[in-house]
């Protein structure tokens, strides 16, 4: 404490105050009497400031106004510094009634006092972090790179006031598409014009980057404005989305480069967060192939809405380790078991249930890279996807659980290759064993960006290296969404299940790979000059085109915005027995025999004609 007191910098700011505080008492004195100070009032006023001093010095120590830097002064210092004085002025005003002093002082010294001490003390800390930021930028001049902003809304604002020190970024101009603010300045930067302009006004201003600063509009706004930068030839930087600046997680200045989610990505989910919060709150959670990029996007979802408990699940060791090692560091409240196995194997699985008795549990562990579980893998993406959901139903129905949940894929939908059928034959097993105490959903998506087994890490290594990106095929085309967006509708998609239901995420447009290729070069500062792209030809089980749905279901509307339930064909009698002993006891599990056993528990399931 005596340290503190002592400090060169509260010392001089305390001496500042009490200068400040005689002055104002003086001064307004001075401004009643026009200068001219009669000799018995000039007496009194010299008396009171015996009381004066100490007690606005004691209000002011007690408000904390010495805590704080002069530097970093802002509009709650302001506050503060206001009502400290306003508690003084009625302090002395008091006091010299009490000990008969007052009628010695006119009563228009009571208003003039604290008005002029607030004028000084703000005005010299508002003087004080001016001088210093001026002198910051002074030893910046030469070294900014001269920026335009795209939106002139509130997170410009921000933007602007926290770049102002930035030794990197000057704010050279606004461009908006609103024509009324076209003309206006806000916090000292003109609105030049709308963003379709950005080319002349770059060339005008000498900016050589532009900052995309709408973290609230939609998608369709932000990808124009990405796409008239990228027209311009001028480099575009983005500002976090709207829910990380609200949270907390980051601030407006955390500058990004642009990304594919920016471009390919859609509007943010709604989500039901009062429902989410009733359907995971003080739960016991397990999630399988928890390490993985699906699984561990639905944990970090999850542990938004405070369950009991979450159970991590995975078989791979090192992912294992990675999630947990994050959420002891993100979630620090949350109590994690972090549990290694497989989920095909019915002790470990039934081991884990039995101790940690999960309420509600996500099946997110698959095979899912279709090319590998093609040909050698085939009866292994059968046994992964298919064993180890019928496992972990059980257990969750041994166990009480109240819902499952199986995260599924397009790619069961008329399937052309085995890990789709593998995938159906799961969403089949799921409905054949509902009931039991247990309400089994499954949540049908497409492929999310960044995903390990999508195509955008592969491109990236591959404009990494020089190129060329290899794309199968002209006219291939995926669905794509977020991760985040699709564990997000798979927890809605699971609170609204009631059971039996297989619901179908709203996957928008589909988008051609070669598209996807072209803008994934044109964001790492490429152009096809640069990095040709090549065509390697459809590859084992893949086809052009994915289908959200099969030809013989039909959808159903839902609450949810971005849900559908497809009424699907339900399995035949017998189906579950018939297909467990093929899986104990499978005979020929090469890949041609492995797919004839397909075609016959999926009918839809078409592998494409192969060359005899």
């Amino acid at each position: 404490m005596l340290k503190r007191i002592f400090r060169p910098a509260f010392v001089l700011a305390f001496l500042h105050d009490v200068i400040a505080s005689t002055v104002a008492w003086c001064g307004a004195y001075l401004l009643r009497f026009n200068f001219e100070i009669p000799d018995a009032f000039a007496e009194g006023m010299f008396e009171a400031l015996v009381w004066v001093i100490p007690l606005q010095a004691l209000v002011f120590w007690m408000f904390g106004l010495y805590r704080g830097m002069w530097r970093f002064a802002s509009l709650p210092d302001l506050k503060q510094i206001t009502l400290a004085v306003a508690v003084a002025a009625a302090a002395v005003a008091l006091m010299l009634f009490i000990t008969q002093r007052g009628a010695l002082v006119p009563r228009s010294v009571f208003v003039l006092d604290p008005a002029l001490l607030v004028l000084m003390m703000c005005g010299s800390r508002l003087a004080y972090r001016y001088y210093r930021e001026r002198r910051r930028q002074g030893a910046f001049i030469g070294s900014q790179k001269p920026v335009l902003l795209l939106g002139a809304g509130e997170a410009a604002e921000k933007l602007i006031a926290e770049l102002g020190s930035s030794p990197d970024w000057k704010v050279v101009g606004l461009l908006d598409d609103d024509a009324r603010k076209h003309g206006r300045n806000l916090l000292g930067v003109r609105v030049l014009g709308p963003i379709a302009e950005l080319r002349q006004h770059a060339d005008r201003a000498g900016a050589q980057h532009a900052v995309i600063v709408m973290p609230s509009v939609s998608h369709a706004v932000r990808k124009r404005a990405a796409e008239i930068c990228a027209a311009a030839h001028i480099p575009a930087l983005t500002v976090p989305s709207i829910d990380d600046i609200v949270s907390g997680k980051v601030s407006v200045s955390a500058l990004r480069a642009i990304e594919l989610d920016d471009l390919l990505g859609r509007d943010p989910v709604q989500l039901d967060a009062a429902a989410l919060h009733g359907f995971l709150d003080g739960k016991s959670v397990l999630v399988t192939g928890a390490g993985g990029s699906i699984g561990s996007e639905l944990c970090r979802q999850i542990a938004r809405y405070s369950p009991a408990r979450l159970v991590l699940f995975d078989a791979s060791e090192f992912a294992l380790y990675s999630i947990e090692q994050e959420f002891r560091d993100r979630f620090p409240r949350l109590e994690v078991a972090a549990v290694i196995g497989d989920a095909k194997d019915a002790r470990r699985v039934g081991e884990v249930f039995a101790r940690h008795r999960p309420q509600i549990v996500f099946h997110a562990a698959a095979y899912k890279h279709v090319p590998l579980m093609e040909e050698d893998n085939a009866f292994q993406a059968v046994i992964n996807n298919v064993a180890s959901t019928l496992t972990v139903v059980r257990a969750a129905q041994q166990a009480g659980a109240t819902k499952f949940v199986l995260v599924s894929t397009d790619k069961a939908v008329n399937p052309a290759n085995v890990m789709g059928a593998s995938k159906r034959l799961a969403e089949m097993v799921c409905q054949a064993l509902e009931g039991n105490g247990t309400q089994s959903v499954v949540v049908r998506f497409g492929n999310v960006l960044g995903s390990t087994g999508s195509v955008v890490p592969r491109f990236r290594s591959q404009i990494a290296a020089g190129g060329p990106v290899t794309v199968t095929h002209p006219d291939m085309e995926r669905y794509f969404m977020s991760i985040p967006e699709a564990a997000q509708l798979v927890l809605q998609a699971a609170m609204m299940g009631q059971g039996g239901e297989i619901y179908v995420l709203d996957m928008g447009e589909p988008v051609k790979i070669v598209e996807l290729a072209r803008q994934m070069i044109r964001l790492s500062g490429f152009s096809e000059g640069d990095i040709r792209i090549e065509y390697s030809g459809l590859r084992p089980g893949e086809k052009l085109y994915e289908e959200p749905l099969a030809d013989a279901e039909k959808t159903l509307p839902t609450p949810h915005p971005k849900l559908r339930v497809a009424q699907a064909r339900p399995p035949q009698a017998g189906f579950l027995e018939a297909l467990l002993a093929w899986l104990q006891v499978p005979g020929d599990v090469s890949p041609d025999a492995v797919r004839a056993q397909l075609r016959r528990w999926v009918p839809e399931y078409a592998p494409p004609s192969r060359p005899g």
